[in-house]
This record gives C-alpha cells, sequence and structure tokens, in this order.
C-alpha cells in the first residue's frame, strides 16, 4: 500500500511524511522509455485494500485493459517482509514465481530498503519492478496505453481538461486521499489537528463543487472522480473511526454521500471494492492504532444502493464511451 506501518516516517513535530515513490520508469507508447506498452507482458500488482491500488483497478477495467494487463492481488494481511502472494496456489504468484512482492523490489535494487508498496508494474520479461508510482501509473494507462484501448473506452484524461484535472487532483491528493493517513498516523495532536482541519475544509470545498455538478470537471467521469471515489467509498468503514476523521460520516454530508454512490453503482466501481480485504487491512494491519486487531461488523453496505438523485443533474458516466461489459 502507498500507506505506512504507524509511526515509521513520521517528522519531529508528529506530522506523518509519505515515502517518495523508488522506481519511477515510465511505460510508453512508442517504447522511447525502453518499456514499450505491450498487450501480456507487464503485471500489475495491488492490494485490493489499498485507495492507490484500487485507482489503478477502476482505471484497467473501464479502459477494458483486463486483458492486457494483467493483475496480481497479495494478501490483505502483511508480515514482516510485506505484501505476500498467500492467496495464490502455493502461496507464490503464477506468473511472476515469487512469495513476496519484496522479491521483486530486490531483484530490482539489491539496495533496496524503504517499505514494498502497491500498486507497483512487473514486467514479467525480466522480474523487474518498471514503476510503483501511483499517481502516473493511471496516467500512462489513460494515455500511452492509448492504442490498447476497448473499442468504446471512456477518456478519462482529455487533453482539453487535463490542467484543471490535475489542480484539482492536486487539492484533493494533499487534503483527502493524503489527509486521511495524516489524521490516522499522526503522532502528536497538533499535526493530527492540522491535518483533520484541512481535510474537512477541503471535503467542504467539494461540497460546493458538487452542489451543481454531477462529475468533478466536466460532465463526465474523469481521473479525478477516480482518485477522490477510492477514498471516499474507505471513509465511514475505515477513516471514520480507525483514523478518527470523525467530524462527520460520509453518510452525512448529503452531496459527497450521493456523489459516492452514483459512482459506486456505476460500473467498474462498486465492482471493483471488496469490503473484507479493506476492514481486514486496516484493523489486523495498524496494530499500534488497533492492537487488538478487532475488525467491525458495520457499516450495513444496503445503503450504498439507495437512490442518489445525481442524474438530475445531467451529464453522462462515460461521456461518448460505453460501460465496461459486466462481469459474470
Amino acid at each position: 500500500m502507498a500507506g505506512a506501518q504507524f509511526g515509521k516516517e513520521t517528522s519531529a513535530r508528529g506530522e506523518w511524511v509519505r515515502q517518495a515513490n523508488r522506481f519511477t520508469r515510465r511505460i510508453t507508447a512508442d517504447g522511447s522509455s525502453g518499456f514499450p506498452a505491450e498487450r501480456g507482458r507487464y503485471r500489475l500488482v495491488v492490494s485490493l485494500a489499498c485507495p492507490w491500488a484500487h485507482r489503478a483497478v477502476i482505471v484497467r477495467r473501464l479502459l477494458g485493459l483486463e486483458e492486457v494487463l494483467s493483475l496480481a492481488v497479495v494478501d490483505p494481511i502483511r508480515d514482516e517482509r510485506g505484501w505476500r502472494f498467500t492467496l495464490d496456489p502455493d502461496g507464490r504468484d503464477p506468473v511472476l514465481g515469487i512469495e513476496y512482492l519484496a522479491q521483486a523490489y530486490h531483484r530490482t535494487d539489491p539496495e533496496f530498503e524503504g517499505r514494498v508498496t502497491v500498486p507497483s508494474i512487473v514486467d514479467t520479461q525480466t522480474g523487474e519492478v518498471v514503476t510503483n508510482d501511483y499517481p502516473n501509473i493511471t496516467v500512462d494507462l489513460n494515455t500511452e496505453w492509448h492504442a490498447l484501448h476497448r473499442p468504446g473506452a471512456p477518456e478519462l484524461y482529455p487533453a482539453e481538461l487535463r490542467a484543471e484535472i490535475d489542480e484539482v487532483s492536486e487539492g484533493i491528493f494533499h487534503d483527502v486521499n493524503n489527509g486521511v493517513y495524516r489524521c490516522g498516523f499522526a503522532t502528536t495532536q497538533l499535526a493530527y489537528e492540522e491535518a483533520f482541519t484541512a481535510l474537512f475544509a477541503r471535503l467542504d470545498q467539494l461540497t460546493e463543487r458538487l452542489s451543481t455538478r454531477r462529475y468533478l470537471v466536466g460532465d463526465t467521469i474523469t481521473e479525478a472522480d477516480i482518485r477522490l471515489f477510492t477514498t471516499l467509498v474507505r471513509f465511514d468503514a475505515v477513516y471514520h473511526g480507525h483514523f478518527k476523521t470523525n467530524r462527520h460520516k460520509l453518510a452525512e454530508l448529503p452531496v459527497l454521500w450521493a456523489y459516492a454512490r452514483d459512482l459506486y453503482t456505476t460500473p467498474g466501481f462498486g465492482d471493483t471494492v471488496d469490503w473484507d480485504h479493506i476492514k481486514r487491512h486496516y484493523y489486523v494491519t495498524h496494530d499500534n492504532i488497533n492492537p487488538t486487531r478487532i475488525v467491525p461488523l458495520g457499516p450495513d453496505l444496503t445503503h450504498w444502493y439507495e437512490p442518489h438523485g445525481r442524474e438530475a443533474l445531467g451529464g453522462r458516466p462515460f461521456g461518448n464511451g460505453t460501460a465496461p461489459a459486466s462481469h459474470a
């Protein structure tokens, strides 16, 4: 996960500081990077618990890259060596042949000593990590992999809206996506309160923006909506209690709650959410925050399917494109 174990990356004043991404090579359409976008060459390694990895899962599905870019899912519970392939037969990824994602990291950089994070894209030809640079992974899937998209794939990062998408996404990253972690992993009251205040100020700003428009940028789903959704969908189940982001539940914020339900019931969103992995990862892995490792039974997930009424604001989820095929 792009998140961290509690307390391992805190500043002197108790602020949690995210580790920089170690592998930042790009997969490009023309292969100029040394890594051409090719069918079947790469493997996307994710945790279904992780909001940063969840972005890539959603984008891969919406763009129809499921037969192009294979997917490896790690166990939501890490051990002292990190992310494990214990969900696969014999505890080994069937394509990469490794038991831990850390093995690919150390094959790529034998001196690597940082945290092993997801999402990561591994080159199946060499077994080396190409990238764990989660912000650019989805941007590249949208742009550099364009020739491999399914017919009817939506434009999630259209050229004419990129500047606005990037601006909106930047605020979401600092105050919301990363903000919940800064609340949960803060080790001083001041650091926690600063992160808490920034988080809800940004959510109030997003509420105002979304009160008159169905989506964050333009009139269709874009990269910005995907980046916000993966935090919102985890908010009440995890962040509200576990990370102490408890000014309000998402379900108590009518605009954002309706917006989140709208996306959740859109193909490619709710059908990529694994509530079991999400809850078990956070409540069991962060034992400094939850030493009992008791996993809550709630919340009631049936409310995600209640009518949201967002259609009245106009807009089309996929623009001139089409929805991805239903999962069997």
